[in-house]
């Protein structure tokens, strides 16, 4: 065994990723940017960065590089980690270890480049995880990633929710998780499900009219933060 006082520290980059997800144009999407410089300029990638320094905390790196590269608001975002990738050559620069975050948000506003990205967009994740889209460094790979994680916290959390905007219908609700699954749900057995959770809804007593029949009930997010029993996708989707 060694002398641990011969042991080096590798040299190693620490970086962050966000994989922003949101409900748009009846699909669900995600948030790249053009990269404007090398490696892989031009290409679409997740926006992100590194540290500024060494004194930089995760969470607050994680919020200036989705402020500086998208302008958009962390605050405004239901935001986690994903999970670390540090595989050796995800990056010709040298050896670089991202912290991937994952955030879920209703009705994003249209991203605006700045710092290091030349266009933000969002796109279809359909689209994005296609054999022939590209997609810089093992960015497609964590794309893929965030999207189960969304698709399984939908199972067991009340995550949909985070997909509305303050104030929903049922039917928004519904169209969350079929967007999100690719599946079509019975609507009188989601509605049973989803009432049949304490603290899940609350109703405002207010309803709406978006389309001919009696007008729909109006709810804002509960308390409730986990889904029991839960509610199980098909194993297709």
């Amino acid at each position: 065994m060694p002398d641990p006082e011969e042991w080096t520290i590798p040299e190693v980059a620490l970086a962050v990723d966000l994989a922003v997800l949101t409900i748009h144009d009846g699909s669900l999407q995600i948030m790249l940017i053009r990269r404007g410089i090398p490696p892989y300029e031009g290409m679409l990638a997740l926006p992100g960065g590194f540290l500024a320094s060494t004194s930089e905390d995760l969470d607050h790196a994680a919020t200036r590089e989705l402020s500086e590269e998208t302008g958009l608001d962390a605050n405004a975002l239901h935001l986690e980690q994903l999970r670390t990738y540090g595989a050796p050559g995800r990056d010709p620069r040298q050896r670089v270890i991202t912290v991937c975050y994952v955030a879920f948000s209703p009705q994003l506003p249209a991203p605006t480049a700045g710092g290091d990205a030349r266009d933000a967009v969002l796109m279809p994740v359909e689209k994005v995880l296609r054999p022939r889209t590209q997609i810089a460094f093992d960015h497609k790979k964590i794309i893929a990633d965030a999207v189960e994680r969304a698709r399984a916290k939908l199972e067991y959390t009340t995550l949909a929710a985070a997909f509305c905007a303050p104030e929903f219908t049922m039917t928004d609700l519904r169209e969350v998780y079929e967007i999100v699954w690719g599946e079509q749900l019975d609507p009188r057995n989601f509605h049973r499900k989803i009432t049949g959770v304490e603290g899940f809804l609350i109703p405002t007593g207010e309803r709406v009219s978006r389309q001919p029949g009696r007008p729909a009930a109006l709810y804002r997010r509960g308390p409730a933060t986990v889904l029991h029993p839960a509610m199980l996708r098909s194993r297709s989707a």
